[in-house]
């Protein structure tokens, strides 16, 4: 009697739970939802010239809006890939996985896709190399139950990550759209995600790629199904005097020689916009 009382509060609590998490998303997409939307002209003409299918969207945080090309894919959730180490190191730092970006994290010995990764090395070197394998061994120290937490508390996409912890952001099941990207990359750029101000700055600064007088330019790359077709991504944000401008841009990669679109065709993108 006391075992079959048990079981059923436990089912009632699993309820709960998951009523409050479908809560949280809910109000997270309706948050997306609310954004205004402005297309624009200069950027659709980038892509119809490169020959490229796919979207940017940048969000101007001080004026509460989104403006790019392709608003229907930019709102359309898509396997994040590599963009998620930028979450995924947070998350590390946040519960203690590792105690700073510089800790050196072993790649396990086994043969990788890319030469560079072969080794153990720091979640700076690998984020900057999108080391898969020491990204791995960090969600296994994260383990599924604080993955899964982090996420809902963050609104990170679809926030789903099944039962495998080191492949979700590889294979799925978890997806996040271009313009959930920005929102999540915007709260991150001013420090206001529910975790810890230094360990955001930390994240921060192992994203940042360039530096010139008026704006500072942070950014990710992703290729999921790496080395295959797949869907190719570059998110990141600038900031330029005292704004923030988050940007997401996602493409199909049909071959190699697509790799190199991502952040071309992102920064350009950036430059008719005047942000960089």
């Amino acid at each position: 009697m006391i075992y079959c009382s048990f079981i059923g509060q436990k089912d009632f609590d699993m309820k709960v739970i998951k009523i409050v998490l479908g809560a949280l998303l809910f109000l997270h997409s309706f948050k997306v939802g609310a954004l205004d939307w402005q297309d624009s002209p200069q950027v659709d003409h980038l892509f119809r010239s490169a020959g490229v299918t796919g979207t940017f969207v940048l969000y101007d945080v001080t004026q509460h809006q989104l403006i790019g090309y392709n608003r229907e894919r930019a709102y359309t959730p898509f396997i994040p890939a590599s963009t998620f180490k930028v979450a995924n190191t947070l998350i590390g730092l946040s519960v203690g996985a590792v105690k700073s970006i510089d800790e050196t994290l072993p790649y396990g010995g086994k043969p990788q896709p890319v030469k560079a990764w072969e080794k153990d090395m720091s979640l700076r070197e690998a984020i900057a190399l999108s080391n898969v394998a020491i990204y791995q061994e960090l969600a296994r120290r994260i383990g599924l139950e604080r993955m899964r937490d982090s996420l809902v508390t963050m609104s990170y996409g679809n926030a789903e990550i099944g039962m495998i912890v080191d492949r979700f952001w590889l294979v799925g099941p978890l997806k996040i759209s271009a313009v959930e990207q920005t929102e999540f990359l915007a709260s991150l750029a001013e420090g206001t995600l529910p975790f810890p101000k230094t360990q955001q700055e930390e994240v921060q600064e192992s994203i940042r790629l360039e530096q010139q007088d008026n704006w500072t330019l942070y950014g990710k790359t992703g290729w999921e199904n790496f080395p295959n077709p797949g869907v190719g991504w570059w998110v990141g944000w600038v900031k330029q005097g005292g704004h923030v401008y988050a940007f997401a841009l996602n493409i199909d990669m049909r071959e190699a020689a697509d790799a190199v679109k991502r952040i071309e065709l992102g920064k350009a993108s950036l430059k008719a916009l005047g942000v960089i």
